[in-house]
């Protein structure tokens, strides 16, 4: 009981203290947000052939993996943190307090969160969770094309608009979504979203962008309706101006939509599985619970990373198939719809964090966070084909396209 009551206080301390420097670092990041370095060699048009790549970030390690779209081969890595030691001792006393907030929040540095690889398949776009940054870098040259400090004092989920110029970045502690232009990194819009947004998903035809909030994780899940909104915020993806809210008990993790825009599938908050919702109705219409394995079968709510017992989500390319991913359970589910039955249940690395499908749209790639490995698994056969050792700690994977010359300037 004194346990949990110093958990408690622990918890609530660091809500606290997040929202004022969260504050305080709005307040001088909206003096000076973005610094651009010009390049006159940058353009969004593409000099040669481009190849499919997949993007892997190293969440701890600070790098980025590269892989074979189709083989999914090991190609090499970059650094996403060459100016650390610079951001480190250019903070102020506040940042580098929200800095070391974020750092005991999360267990560790976490430096890379998301990657975004522009349509001129060199331009590389990372969002730094705990150094509170989005900054690009031309992979031909390394150099760093410019930098924005968002407000608050954590980085999280970005989306590529359909048209590859624009990215959009949860602004986790501010409360909002921002778009950046890739070319320049010019704030170009925003909009405000419910407690600790997190993904951010655009609809199949490009007209919607869903942004997912998942409320105060450092929060017990005694104290759920402490977190703040847990919703789905829908906007235009042009103007970024509020189509609907949808609102929820528990905070929405990754999450993937229908092409004809009327279901989601959504993991939610402690739970070990996911949810059928109606984006027509705004209701759950069925909800999936997944067994408990593995280390899941020991561990309380709260000790679940992130308040994630499932965090992964992708469809397969024709869209009959789910692949869930259970995190706490070290397992992932191929799911038939629309029925949406277990075909199989698959043992895979350790912590596994997060889904994409493949560019053929045959296999689910699953980033194992603690083995710093991805699975591959064929949606077909619902069994593990290949496990590619990657960098420390794995989360985000990202599809793109690259220039073949920059492969060859990998590590």
């Amino acid at each position: 009981m004194a346990k949990a009551r110093a958990r408690l206080r622990t918890a609530v301390v660091a809500a606290g203290t997040v929202a004022c420097l969260a504050a305080a670092v709005g307040v001088t990041a909206a003096v000076s947000n973005a610094s651009t370095v010009p390049v006159k060699s940058f353009s969004l048009a593409p000099t040669e052939a481009l190849t499919d790549v997949v993007l892997v970030a190293n969440t701890v390690g600070g790098t980025v993996s590269f892989l074979d779209g189709h083989t999914f081969d090991y190609l090499g890595s970059v650094n996403v943190i060459p100016d650390l030691a610079d951001r480190l001792a250019n903070m102020t006393p506040v940042e580098r307090a929200g800095y070391e907030i974020v750092k005991a929040q999360k267990g560790g540095d976490r430096f890379v969160d998301d990657i975004v690889l522009g349509p001129d398949g060199r331009t590389l776009v990372v969002s730094r969770a705990n150094l509170a940054d989005v900054v690009a870098y031309d992979l031909t040259t390394r150099k760093q094309l410019w930098r924005y400090k968002v407000d608050g004092i954590h980085a999280d989920h970005m989306a590529p608009s359909p048209d590859g110029t624009r990215i959009v970045v949860s602004q986790t502690t501010a409360q909002k979504v921002q778009a950046l232009e890739i070319l320049t990194g010019k704030p170009v819009g925003s909009f405000s979203t419910g407690s600790f947004p997190h993904g951010n998903d655009f609809s199949a035809d490009g007209t919607k962008l869903y942004n997912s909030s998942i409320g105060f994780t450092s929060m017990p899940k005694g104290l759920n309706g402490l977190k703040g909104p847990k919703q789905l915020t829908v906007v235009d993806a042009r103007t970024y101006r509020k189509i609907r809210t949808y609102d929820f008990e528990y905070g929405v993790r990754p999450a993937v939509f229908t092409t004809d825009d009327k279901t989601m599938y959504a993991q939610l908050s402690y739970l070990n599985g996911f949810v059928e919702f109606d984006l027509v109705t705004g209701k759950i219409t069925r909800t999936v619970q997944q067994p408990l394995a593995g280390p899941g079968v020991n561990l309380k709510p709260d000790d679940y990373p992130q308040n994630s017992a499932h965090h992964g989500m992708a469809l397969s390319g024709d869209g009959s198939k789910i692949c869930d991913v259970g995190t706490i359970d070290d397992y992932v589910a191929i799911v038939s719809r629309p029925n949406l039955t277990n075909d199989a249940i698959i043992g895979v690395g350790s912590q596994p964090y997060w889904a994409t499908t493949s560019a053929d749209g045959q296999h689910c790639l699953v980033t194992n966070s603690r083995s710093n490995t991805l699975s591959v698994i064929s949606y077909a056969t619902a069994k593990e084909v290949k496990r590619i050792q990657l960098g420390n700690y794995p989360q985000r994977e990202r599809l793109a396209r690259v220039l073949p010359s920059v492969l060859t300037t990998l590590s």
